[in-house]
């Protein structure tokens, strides 16, 4: 399996603002300090072996979206956010090149920010494509259907030409998708939220997001722990600090970095992809969070290691 991020932010996407960018590139110049490049690779190994991460690139703005490349002739993407139309034109090529278009979609959620990109989701209108959306809500059409009403949308969404299919999904129970097995879990949040476990081959990938897991309860996550046990990736809801999860954001649906990587411990996973980060967080204040997550899993250690991640648009990972 391979994972590929289109969209990691959190509630609305986040550009990257032109102040920022030059910000950036001042810093770049800085370190560089005069020294000059006799080729383009050559800069661009200065960049990745000398530059921090916020000085040479970015996190993204996109809202949540996640491909899961199963080997198979079939998409699985993970929610519908701003994300969606980055992956939308990507597959249209592959799909140029033979794969096949059939698109399958796991729904954490029916939030805004997790369906938004569907407008421009453009093989929808596509009459040889097929779209199944499974989710734990019942009302997976009708969200879709409701933010192409004519108020919100110019384009309705009987104008699509897609084959289309909506499938509820009940936790617990395991359902064979795209060739891969997906179990799903409930999650506290708004309306509820739901989490997704995707094994195939002896591999595992868990895509939790919208989800709010508090320190005074760790002792009753124990069925949360098992929908976690053993996974080789776990793409997990890090959008609060520690700080803010427990002062002025308690209550608010989402979890921090510390409680990830203690479940993540218990569960003895491999590796932890910190996600849907806090728009209001900028690069170097995510890539702050990031360092002091690695020093904390350090530092609370009492198995094996776990890798900790951090996810960015156009991030890739092989499992």
């Amino acid at each position: 399996m391979q994972v590929t991020f289109w969209g990691t932010r959190g509630s609305l996407p986040t550009p990257v603002r032109a102040d920022a960018v030059q910000q950036k590139v001042v810093s770049a110049l800085l370190s560089a300090n005069g020294q000059s490049f006799e080729s383009e690779a050559a800069a661009a190994r200065f960049a990745e072996e000398t530059l921090a991460f916020p000085e040479r690139s970015t996190y993204g703005g996109a809202t949540s979206c996640v491909e899961i490349a199963l080997g198979s002739d079939q998409y699985l993407v993970c929610d519908m956010g701003s994300g969606l139309r980055e992956f939308a034109l990507d597959s249209m090529r592959r799909s140029a090149g033979g794969h096949s278009k059939t698109y399958n979609f796991l729904m954490s959620h029916l939030h805004w920010d997790h369906i938004m990109g569907f407008p421009f989701f453009t093989p929808a209108f596509d009459p040889e494509a097929t779209v199944r959306v499974y989710g734990g809500h019942h009302e997976l059409e009708t969200a879709l259907r409701r933010q192409q009403e004519k108020i919100s949308f110019p384009v309705p969404f009987d104008w699509l030409k897609a084959h289309f299919e909506f499938n509820t999904l009940t936790p617990g129970e395991r359902t064979e998708i795209a060739g891969a097995e997906v179990e799903l879990i409930e999650q506290e949040h708004d309306n509820k939220s739901f989490g997704y476990r995707v094994a195939l081959d002896g591999k595992s990938v868990v895509y939790c997001t919208d989800l709010e897991h508090k320190l005074e309860n760790m002792s009753q996550e124990e069925d949360f722990v098992v929908f976690l046990r053993d996974a080789d990736v776990v793409i997990f809801d890090t959008m609060y600090s520690l700080s803010e999860a427990i002062t002025m954001k308690q209550d608010w649906g989402h979890s921090s970095n510390v409680v990830a990587v203690d479940l993540c411990h218990r569960a003895e996973v491999d590796r932890l992809i910190m996600f849907h980060h806090e728009p209001a967080h900028d690069d170097e204040t995510i890539h702050r969070i990031h360092r002091e997550t690695i020093r904390y899993e350090e530092l609370t250690r009492t198995g094996r290691p776990l890798k900790v991640l951090c996810a960015y648009d156009g991030y890739q990972v092989s499992v």
